[in-house]
């Protein structure tokens, strides 16, 4: 009995970790519970950038009257610092502390911004529509200074944050750590947009600072909870007079490396190619699938379910040892079908076909992310992860906005257009706009494969070959 029951145990362990492609990112170095509570930082991301880019957008324009490109300006503030993070990277990676720690400082730092940036919003945008003392001047600086904190305090803690996270994992559990810190900013993300839409289903402005500043609050409490004890006080940071290379030796030493430059551009052209779409998505289904408030909505949970299963895909395949531009690549390959499916959802009237291609995109974007992160992961040495991390952040954070910003503006430029004739008789229908940007991905993703295929071939290059054998040899 007891054989059988060692055997059932066995079994149970075994379905668990086929099943379930994070359970395999527990290591004895990183154990469940810490790699939990590490990834909690994600969480705050997440929520920061649900309440900036999603929540407070629609309630400027809805509930306080502030003029659409005043939003659209302050909403694309916290990009300003995006590129900063290569530096930021860098900075956690020589930092020499009193106390022994590199990454640690930077966590908190980057947490002060968002929660400072968080504590002066609400007060800021009040005074910004009009509705509190003083000029409207104020609130405008105010509101500015408000956003480019909150967006320096996240950039801040996502950069050094999964830094921290490759330090305390094994190179082997790596590719399933950087999966599953993806995966925890979704579920953040998620769970703050439902939870920001109920909590200001009745609108007031004492709701409103209550909301902004608890997610602050909340915030400070997440990245605490994370960085506790995570990172192991070291007296050799301590150490006076240190040999440190500047930025400008690290970053020429780092696009030297073969194949630096193409991975950029790589990263930058998927990025733009899964993002443009992102503020077009919902306004396509309602406007010409004709589908209710309700039905659009659920649009977030498609593409969150389809990230997930890429993420999880990914992890499978990159804790097997795949190449993680190959597993980029079929990200792309996935994203190519998916706006396909939706550009054909318009003349078929097919809901399925929508819904279908919504969730492929989140499926394509979480395994072309997990696929060009672990492979920036991968570039760095041990313990200088934070200039990777960050070059690729800034890159993947900067494109994503440009992308955003361009996918709207691209739409009205077409959509008007076609209103007045200037395409053509053929091209008057008001779904014209939305699939000039739909085909326009499309081309970007073919870019994307053709600036991925040469990394592909140069890192199979790279793997050791084995040593044929003559038939002499093996006829002794």
């Amino acid at each position: 009995m007891t054989g059988l029951s060692d055997a059932a145990a066995k079994w149970w362990v075994a379905l668990g970790t086929r099943f379930m492609p994070f359970a395999d990112a527990v290591t004895p170095e990183l154990p469940l519970p810490r790699l939990l509570r590490l990834s909690l930082f994600q969480v705050s991301v997440g929520m920061a950038i649900v309440l900036v880019i999603g929540t407070l957008n629609r309630v400027m324009i809805v509930e306080l009257g502030v003029p659409a490109w005043l939003v659209a300006l302050m909403v694309s503030l916290p990009l300003v610092f995006a590129p900063f993070r290569a530096v930021v990277g860098f900075r956690s990676d020589t930092h020499r502390s009193v106390l022994g720690w590199r990454r640690v400082p930077y966590l908190w730092m980057g947490t002060m911004l968002q929660f400072g940036g968080l504590a002066m919003m609400p007060f800021a945008l009040l005074v910004l529509s009009g509705g509190g003392q003083g000029p409207v001047v104020y609130g405008q600086i105010g509101a500015g200074l408000a956003f480019l904190l909150t967006g320096a305090g996240l950039h801040t803690v996502q950069t050094v944050g999964l830094a921290l996270a490759t330090d305390l994992a094994p190179p082997k559990s790596q590719p399933r750590v950087v999966a599953l810190l993806c995966v925890t900013l979704l579920v953040g993300m998620v769970a703050s947009a439902v939870l920001f839409g109920l909590l200001l289903a009745s609108f007031s402005p004492m709701r409103l600072i209550q909301v902004v500043q608890g997610a602050g609050l909340a915030t400070v409490i997440l990245n605490l909870v994370a960085l506790w004890k995570q990172e192991a006080r070291d007296p050799a940071r301590t150490a006076t007079a240190p040999d440190v290379p500047t930025f400008r030796r690290s970053w020429q030493a780092f696009v030297a490396n073969g194949g630096s430059r193409r991975r950029l551009v790589a990263v930058g052209l998927g990025t733009v190619a899964f993002s443009l779409q992102d503020i077009l998505l919902e306004p396509y289904g309602g406007q010409i699938l004709h589908l209710p408030v309700a039905a659009t909505t659920s649009l977030t949970a498609m593409l969150a379910v389809g990230g997930v299963a890429g993420l999880a895909l990914a992890a499978r395949r990159l804790g097997k040892g795949a190449d993680p531009f190959r597993v980029a690549a079929l990200g792309a390959l996935a994203g190519l079908l998916a706006f396909a499916a939706v550009i054909f959802a318009a003349p078929l009237g097919s809901l399925a076909l929508f819904a279908g291609g919504t969730a492929l995109i989140g499926f394509g974007g979480g395994l072309f992310a997990a696929g060009t992160l672990t492979d920036a992961v991968g570039l760095a040495p041990a313990g200088r992860s934070g200039l990777a991390l960050g070059t690729w952040g800034a890159v993947q954070a900067s494109a994503a906005g440009v992308a955003i910003a361009a996918g709207g503006g691209l739409r009205d430029a077409v959509s008007s257009l076609a209103e007045r004739g200037a395409l053509g008789p053929v091209l008057t229908d008001p779904a014209t706009g939305y699939l000039a940007v739909y085909h326009l991905e499309i081309v970007l993703l073919f870019a994307t494969l053709v600036a991925i295929g040469p990394l592909v071939r140069t890192s199979v290059a790279a793997r050791p070959r084995p040593t044929p054998i003559r038939l002499a040899e093996a006829h002794g």
